[in-house]
């Protein structure tokens, strides 16, 4: 068979990818083509457009892009015309994907959606362009096949993929690791800023502020895939801080806190059980309108899946070097602060699902894709 998959950002590459290799167990003869990363490509998928070239974010900033946003439109919609795919996996990143499921429906093409968006968070009206367009929806959040049977939608929750990935990760050891990457013996604060520009330029220079209040502490950034080390050294200014790639989850495993942006990076954070703190800021008007239109109390996605602050937020105005420096010195030092964070780890990945995550979604849509 034939599969289009499009996934807009760097988590939906890591869980597309290993989707892909799933499906291909299934599916030896499969052809995969579609938007993504690195990772996606790796797997087997021919690669149309890089993921860094379609990460807008804040309702500002998407005005700005929007020509590009049009032009990228119109290319998905003449790949799915000219590929014609015996299904389009859709992979969150809901504003573009939403636009090409309408159209693949209407082109009678098979739409399989996996990560659902956030439309318990905002906009819970796209549930019926969900109804109208979509197939099948496989949720990784255990409260979302609740949320969607309340609007008459039945939807596969096969678990979520992340603690399987890492249960399975063997790092490497940690004197390699460090002697590698050029890191001393001081215990590591991890930094992960996120894959967006916009968002990073906001964030890290205040991140990398906390050096000055912790030298007994080595201050390390993630660098998402795509992300250059000019542009972070430029967000850096006249700080010298190391910075690695693709080896997030190997500073995890020797970290003794970390800080970082919302999204999945927190989640895969609290699953190598290491405190955190999650910081946001974003533009002032598009912060307003999302206070607006948000329904939700939390960001944290290990906050949202337990119902209550597990993790601190500093979002927005709270988001200061005050309140980072006192949050980031409880993470550290607190022992009491630190095994009521790991208690809590413990219920979140309870509530996670099972191993064969993957293997199971790749499963539930190959039976759909073969049912005669």
């Amino acid at each position: 068979m034939r599969y289009y998959l499009i996934a807009g950002e760097a988590s939906g590459d890591l869980h597309a990818a290993r989707l892909i290799v799933e499906l291909k167990k299934l599916d030896p003869e499969a052809t995969f083509r579609g938007w993504g990363g690195d990772l996606m490509k790796e797997a087997g998928m021919d690669l149309v457009k890089h993921y860094r070239d379609l990460a807008f974010m804040g309702f500002s900033e998407v005005i700005v892009h929007l020509p590009t946003i049009f032009r990228n439109i119109r290319l998905a919609k003449e790949e799915l015309s000219n590929f014609r795919p015996d299904v389009l996996i859709l992979v969150d990143y809901p504003g573009f994907n939403l636009r090409i499921s309408k159209f693949a429906r209407n082109n009678n093409i098979r739409v399989f959606y996996y990560i659902s968006p956030q439309i318990w968070a905002w906009k819970q009206g796209r549930v019926q362009q969900i109804k109208q367009n979509v197939d099948r929806m496989y949720v990784i959040l255990p409260f979302e096949k609740e949320f969607y049977a309340r609007f008459g939608v039945e939807v596969d929750f096969p678990g979520h993929p992340l603690p399987e990935s890492i249960a399975v990760y063997q790092p490497s050891a940690e004197t390699d690791f460090r002697t590698t990457n050029n890191l001393d013996s001081r215990p590591i604060v991890a930094i992960l800023p996120g894959s967006r520009k916009q968002e990073i330029k906001k964030v890290l220079p205040l991140m990398l502020r906390m050096r000055q209040h912790f030298p007994d502490y080595q201050f390390v950034i993630a660098a998402a895939p795509g992300l250059a080390d000019s542009f972070l050294n430029e967000q850096a200014g006249k700080a010298s801080v190391p910075i690695i790639r693709n080896q997030t989850y190997s500073l995890l495993s020797y970290s003794r806190a970390a800080i970082v942006t919302s999204g999945t990076a927190s989640l895969e954070t609290a699953l190598f059980g290491i405190p955190e703190v999650i910081c946001y800021k974003g533009g002032w008007i598009s912060y307003y309108i999302a206070r607006l239109l948000i329904k939700v109390k939390y960001i944290g996605l290990a906050n949202l899946i337990l119902n209550r602050p597990v993790i601190k937020e500093l979002i927005q105005g709270d988001f200061n070097e005050l309140n980072l420096r006192s949050e980031l010195n409880l993470l550290l030092n607190d022992e009491a602060n630190r095994e009521r964070i790991e208690s809590d780890y413990k219920e979140l990945r309870a509530k996670l699902g099972e191993s064969g995550v993957m293997k199971k979604t790749a499963q539930l849509m190959f039976n759909r894709l073969t049912v005669k």
